[in-house]
């Protein structure tokens, strides 16, 4: 079954869906594309870290199979509070209950919204059990991107990316992209960014930011961490990298242009001068049901755009100066082996930090540079290697912290 991921199942059965990280933005639209095709999708699995009362109500509402908690303790809450509503919902926890759920063999389709690391080892087993699996987790391919790729081709998985901006590019180009860009007469990919909250700030500006102001993304709706990246533009250096792999890409060949409207997801320019756009409304679900649906086409729930309103479209460089962080991904992408694993790690401890106060905004992408110029770098080709230099990459961040804030 796995192996025919990209197509209807054969006895017209409705597809299985595991949803990682359903308490997340991402997973909750998920679940909203999926509630309005029931005889299309039944769910195995939602899961959550440790947000027990959220992942309770999704349960109650859309009633998968089992659900995966952090904790034991979160877990024996949850099979308390099952048993009261005399819900037959199996109750797991932990990190291996997350690979089961991703790799157990009636599931066809895995939803990879994990933010973070975390996020890595679930999203690898559901490629390695050859699901189609859509990602929305892009440190899976920033800490593990050779190796990642390598186990989608050899494991006969289909990865369709979710990130609005990945799955635009993936919407513009041919379907044999990876067998090289320049083949199709593909000479860039345009990666749109909105600027965030802070476009047009100075250094100086950006010195006395908060985190409710770095929260505010003034076009997507997020959860913190993603939103301090798109604040800081990491995230837009996390995507460069994520695109280099997902299009057999280097980082000369993508271009990131600030779109402050986010109606212009991102585009392929080719070598007759075209450039194709995927254009719409900012909004998850309709990426989400694209990865499901693929290759059809389904209802997301999603208005059409509406040109008139929209009037203009702007389009600015980026200013690398006041945002660091997109120049340090580049830079780590360029350099190769374990700096782009380093360069998430420390950038999760720097964001961490600065949301609970104990470090300035600017600090986010000074702690990432000085890891990165003091981190022992590797080969990035197996994944013991990779965790363990995560790890190590987060240790020697909490000691530049604890030194300097």
């Amino acid at each position: 079954m796995s192996s025919n991921a990209a197509s209807m199942t054969m006895d017209g059965s409705p597809y299985v869906v595991t949803v990682l990280g359903a308490t997340g933005s991402i997973g909750t639209s998920t679940l909203d594309v999926i509630a309005r095709h029931p005889d299309r999708y039944r769910l195995h699995a939602l899961t959550a870290y440790h947000s027990r009362e959220r992942l309770a109500a999704l349960c109650q509402s859309y009633r998968p199979e089992v659900a995966v908690i952090g904790n034991d303790d979160d877990a024996r809450w949850l099979r308390d509070h099952f048993a009261e509503l005399k819900l037959d919902i199996d109750v797991r926890c932990g990190d291996a209950a997350l690979v089961e759920v991703s790799q157990a063999p009636d599931v066809d389709v895995v939803m990879a919204a994990i933010v973070g690391a975390a996020g890595l080892l679930p999203t690898l087993a559901a490629v390695r059990a050859g699901k189609r699996v859509l990602l929305a987790n892009k440190e899976a391919l920033v800490m593990s991107g050779a190796l990642f790729m390598d186990a989608v081709e050899r494991h006969r998985a289909v990865l369709l990316p979710i990130d609005s901006e990945h799955n635009a590019i993936y919407q513009c180009l041919p379907s044999e992209h990876r067998q090289g860009l320049s083949r199709h007469g593909v000479t860039r990919l345009l990666l749109t960014a909105s600027g965030g909250p802070f476009l047009g700030w100075g250094v100086d500006e950006l010195a006395s930011v908060t985190p409710a102001q770095a929260c505010a993304h003034p076009n997507w709706s997020m959860g913190r961490k993603i939103s301090v990246d798109s604040a800081t533009l990491m995230n837009k250096g996390l995507e460069l990298i994520e695109a280099c792999w997902l299009f057999n890409a280097t980082p000369e060949q993508i271009q990131v242009v600030v779109h402050p409207q986010s109606v212009v997801h991102s585009m392929a320019a080719y070598s007759d001068g075209s450039v194709i756009a995927q254009m719409g409304n900012p909004d998850m679900r309709t990426p989400i049901a694209y990865g499901l649906a693929w290759p059809e086409r389904i209802d997301a729930g999603v208005e059409a755009l509406d040109l008139f309103q929209v009037a203009r479209l702007d389009f600015h460089p980026p200013d690398e100066k006041a945002f660091p962080c997109l120049r340090l991904a580049r830079e780590a992408m360029a350099f190769g082996e374990t700096a782009p694993a380093v360069l998430n790690a420390a950038n999760e401890v720097a964001v961490e930090a600065f949301l609970s106060g104990r470090m300035p905004f600017n600090g986010i992408a000074s702690l990432v540079e000085e890891v990165l110029e003091n981190a022992t770098l590797v080969k990035a080709n197996e994944l013991d290697v990779i965790l363990e230099e995560d790890a190590k990459a987060r240790w020697l961040a909490r000691r530049h912290l604890s030194k300097r804030f």
